[in-house]
Protein backbone atom coordinates (compact mmCIF):
# COMPACT_ATOMS: atom_id res chain seq x y z
CA UNK A 1 0.00 0.00 0.00
CA UNK A 2 1.88 3.14 -1.08
CA UNK A 3 2.08 5.89 1.46
CA UNK A 4 1.14 9.34 0.38
CA UNK A 5 1.48 13.07 1.62
CA UNK A 6 -0.46 15.24 3.30
CA UNK A 7 0.27 18.91 3.58
CA UNK A 8 -1.26 21.66 5.75
CA UNK A 9 -1.58 25.05 3.88
CA UNK A 10 -2.98 28.41 5.53
CA UNK A 11 -5.21 30.53 3.24
CA UNK A 12 -4.44 33.65 3.76
CA UNK A 13 -5.49 37.40 1.59
CA UNK A 14 -3.90 39.36 -0.49
CA UNK A 15 -4.11 43.59 0.18
CA UNK A 16 -2.19 45.85 -2.01
CA UNK A 17 0.52 43.10 -2.60
CA UNK A 18 0.81 41.92 1.09
CA UNK A 19 -0.17 39.01 2.12
CA UNK A 20 -1.93 38.88 5.89
CA UNK A 21 -4.09 36.46 8.25
CA UNK A 22 -7.60 35.98 8.12
CA UNK A 23 -8.58 37.02 11.99
CA UNK A 24 -11.31 35.28 11.48
CA UNK A 25 -12.91 31.97 10.18
CA UNK A 26 -14.40 31.75 6.73
CA UNK A 27 -17.25 30.26 6.17
CA UNK A 28 -16.43 26.73 4.28
CA UNK A 29 -19.09 24.88 5.30
CA UNK A 30 -21.35 27.39 3.09
CA UNK A 31 -18.97 27.88 0.42
CA UNK A 32 -18.72 24.02 0.19
CA UNK A 33 -22.60 23.72 0.17
CA UNK A 34 -23.21 26.37 -2.45
CA UNK A 35 -20.67 24.21 -4.58
CA UNK A 36 -22.18 21.41 -4.39
CA UNK A 37 -25.40 22.90 -6.08
CA UNK A 38 -23.55 24.64 -8.90
CA UNK A 39 -23.19 23.47 -12.35
CA UNK A 40 -20.05 22.25 -13.71
CA UNK A 41 -18.97 25.92 -15.35
CA UNK A 42 -19.52 27.57 -12.14
CA UNK A 43 -16.93 24.84 -10.41
CA UNK A 44 -14.47 25.16 -13.51
CA UNK A 45 -11.75 27.66 -13.88
CA UNK A 46 -9.12 27.15 -17.61
CA UNK A 47 -5.60 28.72 -17.27
CA UNK A 48 -2.50 27.12 -17.30
CA UNK A 49 -4.81 23.69 -17.05
CA UNK A 50 -8.49 23.00 -16.70
CA UNK A 51 -9.41 22.93 -12.78
CA UNK A 52 -13.04 21.50 -11.64
CA UNK A 53 -13.94 21.26 -7.91
CA UNK A 54 -16.56 18.82 -6.64
CA UNK A 55 -17.61 17.93 -3.31
CA UNK A 56 -18.05 14.42 -1.66
CA UNK A 57 -20.06 14.09 1.62
CA UNK A 58 -18.32 11.82 4.34
CA UNK A 59 -19.85 11.51 7.47
CA UNK A 60 -21.57 13.83 7.42
CA UNK A 61 -18.79 16.47 6.34
CA UNK A 62 -18.56 17.94 2.96
CA UNK A 63 -15.22 18.01 1.47
CA UNK A 64 -13.12 19.04 -1.30
CA UNK A 65 -12.14 16.99 -4.32
CA UNK A 66 -10.43 19.29 -6.86
CA UNK A 67 -9.55 17.51 -10.25
CA UNK A 68 -7.22 18.70 -13.19
CA UNK A 69 -8.94 17.61 -16.49
CA UNK A 70 -5.84 15.57 -18.37
CA UNK A 71 -5.37 17.18 -21.91
CA UNK A 72 -7.00 16.14 -25.02
CA UNK A 73 -3.62 15.65 -26.59
CA UNK A 74 -2.17 13.15 -23.30
CA UNK A 75 -1.98 9.63 -24.40
CA UNK A 76 -3.40 7.08 -22.19
CA UNK A 77 -3.95 3.75 -22.52
CA UNK A 78 -5.12 0.46 -20.26
CA UNK A 79 -3.58 -2.63 -19.98
CA UNK A 80 -5.22 -5.72 -18.70
CA UNK A 81 -2.70 -7.71 -16.92
CA UNK A 82 -4.48 -11.00 -17.16
CA UNK A 83 -5.21 -10.98 -20.78
CA UNK A 84 -2.20 -8.31 -21.88
CA UNK A 85 -4.92 -6.43 -24.17
CA UNK A 86 -3.80 -2.57 -24.41
CA UNK A 87 -6.73 -0.40 -24.66
CA UNK A 88 -6.42 3.29 -25.94
CA UNK A 89 -8.45 6.06 -24.37
CA UNK A 90 -9.73 8.84 -26.38
CA UNK A 91 -11.35 11.73 -24.64
CA UNK A 92 -14.68 13.12 -26.21
CA UNK A 93 -16.34 16.58 -26.10
CA UNK A 94 -18.53 15.53 -23.24
CA UNK A 95 -15.97 13.64 -21.39
CA UNK A 96 -12.43 14.52 -19.39
CA UNK A 97 -9.85 12.09 -17.32
CA UNK A 98 -9.17 13.28 -14.63
CA UNK A 99 -6.12 13.89 -11.88
CA UNK A 100 -7.39 14.70 -7.93
CA UNK A 101 -6.88 15.57 -5.00
CA UNK A 102 -8.65 15.50 -2.01
CA UNK A 103 -8.50 18.67 0.55
CA UNK A 104 -10.20 18.78 3.99
CA UNK A 105 -11.06 22.28 5.54
CA UNK A 106 -10.23 21.95 9.63
CA UNK A 107 -12.20 23.77 11.99
CA UNK A 108 -9.63 26.35 13.02
CA UNK A 109 -7.33 28.98 11.34
CA UNK A 110 -7.90 28.22 7.68
CA UNK A 111 -6.09 25.70 7.59
CA UNK A 112 -6.33 22.76 4.56
CA UNK A 113 -5.31 19.58 4.72
CA UNK A 114 -4.16 18.70 1.02
CA UNK A 115 -3.29 14.60 -0.36
CA UNK A 116 -2.44 14.46 -4.12
CA UNK A 117 -3.75 11.57 -5.80
CA UNK A 118 -0.53 11.98 -8.23
CA UNK A 119 2.42 13.92 -8.95
CA UNK A 120 0.22 15.51 -11.91
CA UNK A 121 -3.05 16.41 -9.52
CA UNK A 122 -3.42 19.90 -8.33
CA UNK A 123 -0.97 21.20 -5.60
CA UNK A 124 -1.75 23.94 -2.91
CA UNK A 125 -1.00 26.21 -6.01
CA UNK A 126 -3.96 24.76 -8.02
CA UNK A 127 -6.09 24.79 -5.12
CA UNK A 128 -4.78 28.78 -4.75
CA UNK A 129 -5.50 29.25 -8.66
CA UNK A 130 -8.90 27.63 -8.58
CA UNK A 131 -10.26 29.22 -5.44
CA UNK A 132 -9.43 32.45 -6.84
CA UNK A 133 -10.26 31.66 -10.47
CA UNK A 134 -14.06 30.68 -9.70
CA UNK A 135 -14.56 33.99 -7.13
CA UNK A 136 -15.22 31.63 -4.00
CA UNK A 137 -15.30 34.44 -1.96
CA UNK A 138 -16.04 37.56 -4.19
CA UNK A 139 -13.88 40.66 -3.88
CA UNK A 140 -11.14 38.59 -1.97
CA UNK A 141 -8.01 37.40 -3.49
CA UNK A 142 -7.22 34.39 -1.56
CA UNK A 143 -3.16 32.76 -1.30
CA UNK A 144 -1.79 29.52 -0.03
CA UNK A 145 1.27 29.38 2.08
CA UNK A 146 2.78 25.75 4.21
CA UNK A 147 2.11 25.96 7.91
CA UNK A 148 5.09 26.44 9.24
CA UNK A 149 5.78 24.82 13.34
CA UNK A 150 7.51 27.43 14.41
CA UNK A 151 10.76 27.18 16.94
CA UNK A 152 9.58 27.52 20.58
CA UNK A 153 13.24 26.86 22.20
CA UNK A 154 12.48 29.78 24.49
CA UNK A 155 10.08 27.72 26.00
CA UNK A 156 12.30 25.33 27.68
CA UNK A 157 13.37 28.35 30.17
CA UNK A 158 9.87 28.59 31.57
CA UNK A 159 9.23 25.10 31.96
CA UNK A 160 9.90 22.35 35.15
CA UNK A 161 10.56 19.43 33.21
CA UNK A 162 9.72 17.52 30.44
CA UNK A 163 7.76 14.49 30.21
CA UNK A 164 8.47 13.39 26.46
CA UNK A 165 11.91 14.37 23.96
CA UNK A 166 11.61 13.23 20.30
CA UNK A 167 14.58 14.54 18.07
CA UNK A 168 16.43 13.41 14.64
CA UNK A 169 19.96 14.67 13.78
CA UNK A 170 22.22 13.75 11.15
CA UNK A 171 25.23 12.63 11.24
CA UNK A 172 26.79 16.03 10.12
CA UNK A 173 25.57 17.13 13.80
CA UNK A 174 26.61 14.27 16.15
CA UNK A 175 29.92 15.45 16.28
CA UNK A 176 29.00 18.63 17.98
CA UNK A 177 28.05 16.78 20.98
CA UNK A 178 31.21 14.77 21.92
CA UNK A 179 31.89 17.35 24.62
CA UNK A 180 28.80 17.49 25.92
CA UNK A 181 27.80 15.41 29.30
CA UNK A 182 24.44 14.65 29.69
CA UNK A 183 22.18 11.74 29.38
CA UNK A 184 20.77 12.62 25.64
CA UNK A 185 24.23 14.20 24.07
CA UNK A 186 26.00 11.28 25.56
CA UNK A 187 23.41 8.52 24.30
CA UNK A 188 23.44 10.43 20.13
CA UNK A 189 26.96 10.98 20.20
CA UNK A 190 27.55 7.30 21.27
CA UNK A 191 25.27 5.70 18.47
CA UNK A 192 26.88 7.97 16.18
CA UNK A 193 30.48 7.30 16.95
CA UNK A 194 29.09 2.96 17.24
CA UNK A 195 27.59 3.59 13.59
CA UNK A 196 29.26 5.86 11.05
CA UNK A 197 27.51 8.40 9.07
CA UNK A 198 24.20 7.71 10.22
CA UNK A 199 20.83 9.60 11.91
CA UNK A 200 19.67 9.17 14.82
CA UNK A 201 15.96 9.72 15.97
CA UNK A 202 15.05 9.37 19.66
CA UNK A 203 12.22 9.24 21.72
CA UNK A 204 12.40 9.16 25.03
CA UNK A 205 9.21 9.35 27.87
CA UNK A 206 8.70 9.82 31.45
CA UNK A 207 5.54 8.63 32.85
CA UNK A 208 3.07 11.11 34.61
CA UNK A 209 4.32 9.61 38.03
CA UNK A 210 5.04 12.54 40.87
CA UNK A 211 8.21 10.53 42.44
CA UNK A 212 9.79 10.52 38.82
CA UNK A 213 9.37 14.67 38.97
CA UNK A 214 13.27 14.31 38.95
CA UNK A 215 13.46 12.43 36.00
CA UNK A 216 11.61 15.29 34.02
CA UNK A 217 13.92 18.04 35.22
CA UNK A 218 16.55 16.09 34.73
CA UNK A 219 15.35 15.31 30.67
CA UNK A 220 14.73 19.30 30.55
CA UNK A 221 18.57 19.69 31.61
CA UNK A 222 19.58 17.51 28.96
CA UNK A 223 17.39 18.79 26.19
CA UNK A 224 18.78 22.56 27.25
CA UNK A 225 22.16 21.43 27.28
CA UNK A 226 21.98 20.48 23.71
CA UNK A 227 19.56 23.18 22.85
CA UNK A 228 21.82 24.97 20.24
CA UNK A 229 22.08 21.52 18.02
CA UNK A 230 18.24 20.71 18.53
CA UNK A 231 17.16 23.99 16.73
CA UNK A 232 19.16 22.57 14.06
CA UNK A 233 18.17 19.13 14.09
CA UNK A 234 16.02 17.23 11.21
CA UNK A 235 12.97 16.83 13.99
CA UNK A 236 12.58 17.80 17.44
CA UNK A 237 9.79 18.25 19.64
CA UNK A 238 9.16 17.94 23.28
CA UNK A 239 6.24 18.18 25.65
CA UNK A 240 7.25 20.83 28.44
CA UNK A 241 5.69 20.38 32.11
CA UNK A 242 4.92 23.67 33.77
CA UNK A 243 3.70 23.98 37.43
CA UNK A 244 1.75 27.13 38.22
CA UNK A 245 1.90 27.92 41.48
CA UNK A 246 -0.81 26.91 43.98
CA UNK A 247 -2.43 24.65 40.66
CA UNK A 248 -1.74 21.07 39.14
CA UNK A 249 1.02 20.73 36.65
CA UNK A 250 0.15 20.85 33.00
CA UNK A 251 1.88 20.12 29.63
CA UNK A 252 2.14 21.64 26.08
CA UNK A 253 3.74 20.22 23.01
CA UNK A 254 6.29 22.62 21.94
CA UNK A 255 8.00 21.90 18.43
CA UNK A 256 11.96 23.05 18.38
CA UNK A 257 12.83 23.20 14.46
CA UNK A 258 10.95 25.14 12.45
CA UNK A 259 9.51 22.83 9.40
CA UNK A 260 6.84 22.55 7.25
CA UNK A 261 3.81 20.63 9.19
CA UNK A 262 3.50 17.12 7.06
CA UNK A 263 2.45 13.53 7.60
CA UNK A 264 2.80 10.03 5.44
CA UNK A 265 0.17 8.37 5.07
CA UNK A 266 -1.01 5.04 4.31
CA UNK A 267 -4.27 5.19 1.77
CA UNK A 268 -6.21 1.60 1.00
CA UNK A 269 -7.48 2.36 -2.48
CA UNK A 270 -10.17 -0.66 -2.14
CA UNK A 271 -12.02 -2.24 -0.16
CA UNK A 272 -12.12 -6.56 1.01
CA UNK A 273 -14.90 -6.75 -1.81
CA UNK A 274 -12.52 -4.59 -4.32
CA UNK A 275 -15.07 -1.60 -3.92
CA UNK A 276 -13.34 1.65 -4.28
CA UNK A 277 -12.73 3.02 -0.97
CA UNK A 278 -9.81 5.97 -2.24
CA UNK A 279 -11.20 9.16 -1.50
CA UNK A 280 -12.73 7.99 2.15
CA UNK A 281 -9.54 6.54 2.69
CA UNK A 282 -8.01 9.65 2.16
CA UNK A 283 -10.18 11.78 4.02
CA UNK A 284 -10.08 9.31 6.97
CA UNK A 285 -5.80 10.08 6.54
CA UNK A 286 -5.83 13.79 6.23
CA UNK A 287 -8.37 14.00 9.47
CA UNK A 288 -6.18 11.69 11.10
CA UNK A 289 -3.08 13.53 10.57
CA UNK A 290 -4.74 16.92 11.21
CA UNK A 291 -5.84 15.43 14.78
CA UNK A 292 -2.28 14.39 15.55
CA UNK A 293 -0.45 17.49 14.73
CA UNK A 294 -3.53 19.77 16.40
CA UNK A 295 -1.13 21.34 18.98
CA UNK A 296 1.47 22.26 16.38
CA UNK A 297 -0.95 23.54 13.67
CA UNK A 298 -3.17 26.08 15.96
CA UNK A 299 -0.07 27.27 17.50
CA UNK A 300 1.80 27.91 13.67
CA UNK A 301 -1.63 29.62 12.44
CA UNK A 302 -2.17 31.65 15.92
CA UNK A 303 -5.55 29.22 16.29
CA UNK A 304 -5.35 29.25 20.24
CA UNK A 305 -6.13 26.23 22.22
CA UNK A 306 -8.35 23.49 22.09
Amino acid sequence: MKERTVGFYEIVTVKAGEARRIPELMDWDGALADLSRAPVEGRSHEGDSHLVGSVRTYHMQDHLLLHRVKDAGEWLSVLNFDTGHLRELEQTAQEGYLDTSVICFLSFGNVVGIMQGGVSAPSHKGLETWLNGIGLFPGSQLQLRPVVAHSEIEKLKTASGASRVEVKVMANKLGALSDRRGGLARTLHVAGESYGEISVTMIISVPKKKVLREHRERLLADLEEISDVVTGAERARARLVYSDPGGPEHTRLVELVEHSITAKKRVPATDAEGNSIRIMSAVDAILGAAAEHEDALRLAVDAGDL
